[in-house]
């Protein structure tokens, strides 16, 4: 399949300097590393479980470059964590319910050589269903996706995407929605002339959190 990554050939990590502050990468690659020591794994073991390369890894547990979403759903699938335990640890202490997300505690990633910026949206505890708020510049490009089982969907919020599914082909303007099988293969690009925003959502399986 298209999406699937080539262990041998490392997965190109976006630049350091692109990361919004909000994410701190340093600190997610040293939890990635105690997570893989606590699992007992070796770097090499690692990259064999989540279909990466050891250059990939290692670059992620030393705080370089931005590892894409996907890179993060394979890693935390083979060390058994959910999404939320790589990007943030143990949720600070607060005052609101389980299932609030503050606009404030949003993590941010930042990746591509276009910056493409992914918020998450969803609360810490949420199992099963992830919301995100994907900005894409344009001329951008999301090809490397997660297929699983379950559910995709969106909301374009302001500017044109192209989105492609299986063979079927469609421009999406704001407030166009859709939804789709996550197994199926999909392209998402920005065709116009100025940045598009659209809420993201993923609902299945594999994105629950483990127990």
């Amino acid at each position: 399949m298209k999406d699937e990554m080539d262990p041998t050939s490392p997965e190109p990590l976006g630049p350091r300097d692109a990361l919004d502050d909000t994410l701190d990468t340093l600190a997610m690659g040293e939890r990635i590393r105690s997570l893989r020591l606590r699992a007992g794994l070796s770097t090499s073991e690692l990259a064999i479980r989540a279909g990466l390369s050891a250059g990939v890894i290692s670059q992620i547990e030393r705080g370089l470059g931005n590892p894409s979403l996907k890179t993060l759903e394979r890693l935390r699938i083979a060390l058994g964590v959910s999404l939320t335990t790589l990007i943030e640890g143990t949720p600070a202490r607060s005052t609101d319910p389980v299932f609030v997300r503050r606009l404030a505690a949003r993590p941010h990633l930042i990746v591509g050589p276009l910056a493409i910026h992914k918020a998450i949206l969803s609360p810490a505890a949420t199992e099963g269903l992830r919301l995100l708020l994907v900005t894409m510049p344009s001329g951008a490009r999301i090809d490397e996706v997660i297929r699983e089982e379950g559910q995709k969907a969106g909301l374009v919020l302001r500017g044109r995407i192209h989105l492609t599914v299986g063979a079927d082909s469609c421009v999406l303007n704001e407030g166009d929605s859709f939804q789709f099988s996550a197994a199926l293969p999909h392209v998402l690009w920005n065709d116009g002339p100025r940045p598009a925003e659209l809420v993201w959502i993923m609902a299945g399986p594999a994105f629950a959190t483990p127990e």
